[in-house]
């Protein structure tokens, strides 16, 4: 039998994969967080499956729920939000079950910057603007940043910054980017993405911390910093250029 790690994507039920929700259909065990994962979902488990909230529950605790399915011969979903690829914490899940001998595989789904982009109506990537797209989050008491990965060296590259769970850090995020961007950059905060309750903020460095704490946003937001947000006059790419050769490979 095997655990499968499933992106539930950023929020709305729909933006799960075919996959995803194909692989969460066959599944006799379902474990969810309930505070990120949208319960429409769980109605794509077959009626009998055992459903199991982890949002209460710790490392070992999880890891004992999906060895002990195994052991009953039973296939699990491990729904996780957003793209398994990108702060999950699915890395010492997966060394725990390579540790026990357990099978597993990853379904990868709609990530929340990718669901923020949508939402802003913006390509993060604009010819001649910007090309690099940084995720990354800040330092907190729980996890630090590995060296060389603050803001303040991230920022020197001057490319457009994706922050996850820093909604609630935002007047460290404008300090640390204010040397490298400016005042006047661009910057929006996306906070449930793709949800009902989806909340939209646009403005520049230089106000975007006062919208963010006057809306009252401290958490499932994503924090976008980078001249492509604004790029309104740059080149048409190279790829549908009429002076491009198509039949050269």
């Amino acid at each position: 039998m095997t655990v499968y790690f499933i992106g539930a994507g950023p929020g709305a039920a729909d933006l799960i994969t075919v996959r995803g929700a194909r692989t969460l259909a066959e599944c006799q065990v379902c474990l969810y967080a309930g505070s990120l994962v949208p319960r429409e979902l769980l109605a794509e488990c077959p009626p009998e499956a055992r459903l199991v909230d982890t949002a209460q529950l710790n490392l070992d605790e999880i890891t004992d729920e999906l060895v002990r399915a195994h052991g009953n011969g039973q296939d699990v979903a491990r729904l996780h939000s957003g793209d398994p690829s990108v702060f999950s914490a699915i890395a010492e899940q997966m060394r725990r079950l390579d540790a026990a001998g357990v099978p597993y595989e990853v379904v990868p789904g709609v990530p929340a910057f990718a669901a923020a982009a949508a939402a802003l109506k913006r390509e993060l990537t604009v010819p001649t603007v910007g090309q690099t797209v940084i995720l990354t989050r800040i330092a907190q008491r729980a996890t630090a940043m590995p060296d060389g990965e603050d803001l303040a060296t991230l920022g020197r590259s001057g490319a457009l910054i994706v922050l996850h769970l820093a909604a609630r850090y935002v007047d460290r995020v404008v300090e640390e980017l204010l040397p490298h961007y400016g005042a006047d950059c661009p910057a929006a905060v996306v906070a449930m993405a793709s949800r009902p309750d989806e909340l939209i903020l646009r403005g520049s460095l230089s106000d975007i911390a006062g919208q963010v704490k006057a809306a009252g946003v401290i958490r499932t937001a994503v924090i976008m910093v980078g001249r492509t947000l604004g790029a309104e006059q740059f080149r048409d790419s190279h790829l549908y250029s009429a002076e491009r050769d198509r039949h050269v490979c």
